[in-house]
């Protein structure tokens, strides 16, 4: 019998709902005596079925919002993002009161994304305890706890010309061109310091991350006045549970099956990366010159939402003239692309990124080495951490924004994939290394272990 429920508040998009959901099973996993309840926006309902699911993982639909004026979307996303979340507050704390509370043995709080901060005052109304669950890493944490007493000091946005900062979390001083668009953005700006101020508030922050990936960001992070922080990652889906599958699955996989090991370049920019034309002609010019096998999944930007995926019939029409032709056997290129399974093949030597925290720790779990290409959100400081603080990724660009006008040319990028496949390099012994620590943290003895029988006990105490 159940005895305690968790009340989890995820932003809508798919990266953080995936994780949610994976660090939900996990908790089930750990104490039979969870059920986890899970709220969902409007615009993520669509992503349900695509979750791996628990018996005792329950979804909440979340009643239509209206959201903030497109005027805002393209000004702030991030602002655009706070205020569409803010406005779920009465819902959310309708949906507790009204259908969770009645049936609830013990709540034992509420467990709010990053960009769900605002929900800490739907928490501190109905007198329960919030957690914080930071879908990035703890040196992001660290900037976003930064901000605050930045805004409190400086008194407003970064510019690009300002010197490096020496940011909590990270080993080497920040440059301001690897920091995210919304620290150049004054609404966006603003959120973040908002963000941060709230994170304070709650009892407790879980991260996506472990503690041998990021030992240097928890060791100084802990000598602040801030709430205890559990490191309980990697959260990913390693095992494939419950996941739907792309009509073009079985021919990816199948067309991996027959290349040599450590052969393939892997290039995917996740759910949001997209390229113009122009980018992707240099792309496929680079990708042929170097004469490596890949397996590159296209995005074009559009004025469709989401980004438009390219599907064969139309790459003759966008890529250079034959290249389809003339890399035949040695290259794949799709749309959508199963990325764990591709990551997970032996036939893959390397990841051409875009540096989201989901992907850099899926890259890590498999042992595959990145080459960095951020695009947006925090990728870029993700990007510059993994390569200057860490040395477990390619250096190519750390301040590539979508939809810049700078265009990154062919012999670039066939430089930077020759550099990212050779076979004997530190880079690639040091992932291989960081695989082997992902795997052991999560079992028992290993400190992601640890941290979640910690958090689940001092949570059962407090109530």
């Amino acid at each position: 019998m159940k005895k305690a429920d968790l009340v989890f508040i995820p932003s809508p998009g798919i990266g953080h709902l995936v994780s949610t959901v994976e660090f939900s099973n996990l908790l089930l996993e750990r104490n039979e005596e969870l059920s986890i309840i899970v709220l969902v926006m409007e615009k993520g309902k669509e992503h349900i079925p695509k979750l791996a699911t628990h018996t005792n993982i329950c979804f909440i639909e979340l009643p239509h919002v209206e959201p903030p004026p497109d005027e805002l979307r393209v000004k702030c996303i991030e602002k655009y993002g706070a205020d569409a979340i803010e406005a779920h507050k009465n819902c959310v704390k309708d949906a507790i009161v009204k259908k969770i509370l009645p049936n609830s043995p013990k709540l034992l709080g509420l467990v709010v994304d990053l960009f769900c901060s605002s929900m800490i005052d739907v928490a501190n109304e109905l007198g329960l305890p919030s957690y914080l669950f930071f879908t990035s890493g703890v040196s992001f944490l660290g900037f976003a706890l930064y901000l605050p007493h930045r805004f409190d000091r400086v008194g407003r946005e970064f510019e690009e010309s300002d010197p490096e900062s020496i940011v909590p979390g990270y080993i080497n001083p920040v440059p301001a061109n690897v920091l995210p668009n919304f620290a150049y953005n004054k609404d966006g700006y603003i959120s973040f310091v908002n963000h941060g101020r709230k994170f304070r508030e709650t009892k407790g922050i879980v991260v996506n991350s472990f503690l041998d990936l990021e030992s240097h960001a928890v060791s100084s992070l802990s000598t602040h006045d801030l709430p205890p922080i559990y490191t309980v990652g990697p959260l990913i889906n390693h095992k494939n549970q419950n996941t739907v599958k792309s009509k073009n699955h079985d021919e990816i996989m199948k067309w991996l099956d027959e290349q040599p090991p450590s052969t393939v370049v892997f290039l995917c920019f996740g759910s949001a990366g997209c390229f113009g034309v122009s980018q992707l002609k240099e792309i496929a010019k680079g990708l042929e010159k170097s004469g490596h096998r890949f397996l590159w999944s296209i995005r074009v930007v559009s004025e469709d939402k989401p980004p438009k995926q390219i599907e064969n019939i139309e790459h003759k029409t966008i890529l250079t003239e034959g290249f389809l032709d003339r890399t035949k056997g040695r290259g794949f290129t799709c749309g959508w692309v199963p990325q764990l399974d591709v990551l997970a093949h032996k036939a893959v030597g390397g990841f051409v990124s875009h540096c989201g925290w989901n992907s850099i720790l899926e890259s890590l779990w498999f042992g595959v080495p990145i080459l960095t290409w951020p695009l947006y959100a925090e990728q870029q400081i993700n990007a510059f951490q993994m390569v200057k603080d860490l040395g477990l990724a390619f250096e190519f660009k750390f301040d590539t924004r979508r939809y810049s006008d700078d265009i990154v040319k062919a012999d670039e990028i066939t430089k930077a994939v020759k550099y990212l496949m050779e076979e004997d390099n530190d880079v690639r012994k040091k992932v291989k290394d960081m695989s082997v620590k992902s795997r052991k943290t999560l079992k028992a003895g290993g400190s992601s272990y640890a941290s979640v029988e910690r958090w689940i006990e001092t949570m059962l105490a407090s109530n």
